[in-house]
């Protein structure tokens, strides 16, 4: 896929005209000898819902990885809020206010539904983050989540695939975080809990928290999110405003034909 010179120009104009909350530079990490990403470069503005997309094997997840500090990237530089934490432990950087909910789910399954958010919200008990309102948080993270305010007492492993999803999502947010990152949400769920799932994201935008989401369903996410990058063969081959990434002929091609 060819780069476009008018998403670019769009690409631009979003970098400059919103504060930055997660900026990635020249990244590059991935696994002993083998480079998974190529030098990629993002920005994710405060308040605002920013999708990673792209085929089976580009580098999403391990982007998301790096980000977080389950790897180590190689080279390029990753701030949050201004704050260099590239190289940081992922302890570390949650404590700067980033939440991961990983591919994958990992949830507790031996602790209630309860015990899982409140871990969430570890930090702030401790002192690494502000501690607000942790009690309120858990009450409006269960009115946010349903499912999870009819299971509270219920463990964690014996909920349902689409249920654990929800769970890691309300715990990511429990840290009460600067920005949540979201790999593969919908992964594995029947499409009537991938609709509940793009309901919460919608719900959490409209609350403004920052997102960054990779997403199997290119096409939903773009629907939700304010702004795209496409990664192919761990490098940005285009980006621009999501509303013209879903109208990008080469993009519909590529990731939309699926009708999802």
């Amino acid at each position: 896929m060819k780069k476009s010179s008018r998403l670019t120009s769009v690409a631009r104009r979003h970098k400059d005209a919103e504060h930055t909350m997660l900026h990635i530079k020249n990244l590059e990490a991935g696994y002993g000898k083998v480079q998974v990403l190529h030098g990629i470069s993002m920005d994710v503005p405060k308040g605002k819902v920013v999708t990673l997309i792209g085929s089976n094997g580009a580098g999403k997840t391990t982007t998301m990885r790096a980000i977080s500090g389950m790897i180590k990237p190689t080279a390029g530089e990753i701030s949050l809020h201004g704050k260099r934490v590239d190289g940081l432990e992922s302890y570390a950087i949650a404590k700067q206010g980033l939440a991961h909910s990983p591919e994958g789910r990992r949830v507790f399954a031996t602790m209630t539904v309860t015990d899982n958010l409140i871990l969430g919200a570890f930090p702030r008990l401790t002192g690494s983050r502000p501690k607000g309102d942790v009690p309120g948080d858990l009450e409006r993270a269960m009115e946010l989540f349903p499912r999870l305010k009819e299971r509270r007492n219920q463990l964690a492993g014996t909920l349902s695939g689409g249920e654990q999803q929800m769970l890691a999502m309300a715990r990511a947010v429990m840290l009460n975080p600067e920005i949540v990152l979201l790999d593969e949400p919908s992964m594995g769920l029947a499409p009537i809990l991938v609709e509940e799932v793009f309901r919460i994201i919608g719900d959490l935008k409209s609350r403004g928290v920052t997102m960054l989401l990779v997403e199997q369903f290119a096409a939903a996410a773009l629907k939700v999110a304010d702004y795209g990058y496409v990664l192919e063969n761990g490098r940005i081959v285009v980006h621009g405003e999501a509303s013209k990434l879903r109208d990008d002929p080469a993009v519909k091609a590529a990731y939309l034909g699926g009708g999802h």
